[in-house]
């Protein structure tokens, strides 16, 4: 394998197939942070919108929860759209989603050309916004607040940056303790990495704190701010416009 390969940011892994079960031995708590986004989403849902599918594991999920809704996932990434593809043909859920390959950032920033809808009950993200600048944050808080219908929730499951070193050197400590148990090799998943080059309005990680994000939303029209989710750097957070 080779480590050098060139990825966009949210890519990760040099190898798409590696994605689903090296993520989940990078991230502790992987799996509890899809779940937590997932079911914060009404049920009852009729129109939901992703930002950033990844290998769809998100995408399914929602799919799952909410059998009457259609989703509509946007992710640059021409590799991660194949793979979320294929995984909701194999499903049996193309009918319901819609993945465009497309840049987010574009989006926020009014320079898709494609043409979004303003009337989702939720939009969704996870391990994505985090590669945006502060500034690019705020204007997509902003375009995902008008294409909610009153009352919609957005959720985000994303690292944030930590408001001590303390805390930083905590986390650490966690994790290698959590990847012994695991029975881990943490260098051999970072061989898998790839090298990242920034891609559109996306770059290497831009962490902002919790606070940072709060003002973002609450700047942007959310009436209710709220984190039903943290251990330590990752985060899942978001509310009602």
């Amino acid at each position: 394998m080779n480590q050098q390969q060139t990825i966009y940011p949210g890519e990760v892994f040099a190898n798409n197939a590696d994605f689903d079960l090296a993520i989940r031995q990078l991230i502790p708590r992987y799996d509890e942070i899809l779940e937590v986004i997932s079911v914060c989403v009404p049920r009852e849902a009729n129109y939901l919108l992703e930002l950033g599918c990844g290998t769809g594991e998100l995408t399914l999920k929602l799919l799952q929860r909410c059998p009457k809704a259609r989703l509509v996932s946007l992710d640059y990434s021409p590799r991660m759209v194949a793979t979320t593809q294929k995984k909701i043909t194999e499903q049996g859920y193309q009918e319901r989603c819609q993945i465009i390959q497309a840049d987010f950032g574009e989006w926020a920033d009014g320079k898709l050309t494609i043409d979004i809808p303003s009337d989702f009950d939720a939009c969704v993200s996870s391990l994505a916004i985090h590669h945006l600048s502060d500034e690019m944050k705020a204007k997509l808080f902003t375009c995902i607040a008008k294409h909610l219908q009153p009352g919609g929730c957005f959720w985000n499951g994303d690292p944030v940056l930590q408001e001590s070193p303390v805390l930083v050197d905590i986390y650490e400590t966690m994790r290698t303790n959590w990847t012994q148990q695991q029975g881990i090799n943490r260098e051999e998943v970072r061989s898998k990495l790839g090298q990242t080059q920034p891609y559109g309005y996306s770059g290497q990680d831009r962490l902002a704190t919790l606070a940072t994000h709060f003002s973002l939303l609450e700047q942007a029209g959310f009436q209710v701010i709220a984190v039903p989710w943290k251990y330590f750097g990752l985060a899942v957070f978001g509310g009602w416009i």
